[in-house]
């Protein structure tokens, strides 16, 4: 049961605290007392220095999310920067396109597994992930997902080699279904891609609502390679669904121009996969959207790093994306972090540190100021710029945050609320 608490307006700073399952104590023992405001847990600071690190990062700058990538990449090169200023060297980020296509990422897997690099980040999609994810576990090397979602991950056991920032469908799906039901409607249809975005994405939505009491009149995978949706257009109508749950990425403005043919007048719910991929090349006239609804990962949740967003927006070119930049600038601090934890850059090394970096500790926010924490033996729980990770087990947040959306007059996407979902255990 996916927990929910709505605040409202963007002066909030309320967040669900979660007791974790898992504690991960970083202990050393010393003879005498350990300098400055360390814990129980902390490492002795004469040891500790500067680990450099060497990472690469799989990122959508051609293909179905290319609109996205800068939002992923411009983090990256900020959050470098910043490390960088605190120590010279320290961080070093090389990009390389992930083409939305399992055989162009896997094709950057194979350089960065050559080369001498430490960790990957990316890729953007969740089916590209799972594409690559064998080749980057047989060499031990550890990867982040800041952005893929699917709820394949939750489902996995936990490994080492493996984690993500981004928060699961499994906690926005039945956020969403949710979002439906206390809207009114009660006989609903949901059709979702079939990739791993896409199935474990929608399976969850319907999910919700048949368990909330909700009628799911019509549940089905598409073809995600469709040029054409009239058949499935009609068969939603045909249902007598009055309302409609989407999960889509760029098809998913062909879907809704065939369903305005088809004669669909109920209400349509969506996310980020529509929201980041259907623009006007897709729906020349974007003020059809008006009303449509949906979720969105927060790009500036209110239980994040409150100077993130202003950071971001100096240091990135006008007109950046913001979808997961928060997320993708966390992969990267854990990364680091854990690296400095375990005074080693070798993945089979300091693996080990990623989930106790993020909870059990001193708490901080700003990199800098957490580097410097790690380098005085201190502890440390990393709440980042996407909010308290907090990971679970699973080595994936235990908490997400999002905005219930919809589109304007003029076809532009408005915030409305941010609603927290928690993990289902």
């Amino acid at each position: 049961m996916v927990k929910l608490r709505r605040d409202s307006g963007k002066g909030s700073r309320s967040w669900i605290a979660l007791i974790g399952a898992m504690a991960i104590i970083l202990a050393a023992c010393t003879a005498g007392e350990s300098p400055g405001p360390s814990t129980a847990g902390s490492l002795p600071a004469a040891d500790l220095q500067p680990i450099p690190m060497r990472i690469g990062a799989l990122i959508p700058q051609t293909g179905a999310l290319s609109g996205i990538g800068p939002a992923l990449e411009q983090p990256l090169l900020m959050g470098a920067e910043e490390m960088n200023a605190v120590s010279d060297g320290l961080v070093t980020v090389d990009v390389k396109d992930d083409g939305t296509d399992a055989t162009i990422a896997g094709q950057a897997v194979d350089e960065f597994l050559t080369g001498d690099h430490n960790a990957i980040i990316g890729p953007a999609a969740s089916g590209v992930a799972t594409a690559v994810w064998d080749e980057v576990d047989t060499a031990n090397m550890v990867m982040c997902s800041g952005s893929s979602t699917g709820a394949i991950f939750s489902t996995e056991t936990y490994n080492p080699n493996h984690f993500r920032t981004a928060p699961s469908d499994n906690i926005q799906g039945p956020l969403l279904g949710n979002l439906i039901l206390e809207d009114g409607s009660t006989d609903v249809a949901v059709v979702w891609r079939s990739d791993e975005y896409g199935v474990g994405f929608g399976e969850a939505v319907a999910a919700a609502i048949a368990d909330s009491g909700g009628n799911v009149v019509l549940q089905q995978a598409y073809d995600k390679d469709l040029t054409s949706f009239t058949d499935l257009a009609q068969e939603i109508v045909a249902s007598g669904a009055e309302a409609l749950a989407m999960i889509t990425f760029q098809e998913g403005g062909q879907l809704f121009l065939d369903l305005q043919s088809a004669g669909f007048d109920g209400q349509i719910y969506v996310a980020d996969g529509f929201v980041d991929n259907v623009n006007d090349t897709v729906v020349p006239d974007l003020t059809q959207l008006k009303g449509i609804r949906g979720t969105y990962p927060s790009a500036a949740p209110s239980n994040g790093e409150p100077t993130f967003g202003e950071r971001f927006a100096a240091f990135a070119p006008p007109d950046t994306p913001t979808v997961f930049s928060a997320h993708m600038y966390d992969c990267l601090a854990i990364l680091v972090l854990a690296a400095q934890v375990a005074q080693s850059s070798d993945p089979t090394v300091y693996q080990d540190e990623v989930i106790g970096v993020t909870r059990d500790g001193e708490k901080c926010e700003l990199i800098a100021d957490c580097l410097e924490m790690v380098w005085a033996g201190v502890d440390i729980d990393y709440d980042g710029a996407s909010g308290p990770l907090d990971f679970s087990p699973n080595g994936e947040p235990s908490l997400g945050v999002y905005n219930v959306i919809q589109y304007d007059a003029a076809g532009a996407v408005q915030n409305e609320e941010e609603i927290e979902g928690q993990l289902p255990s």
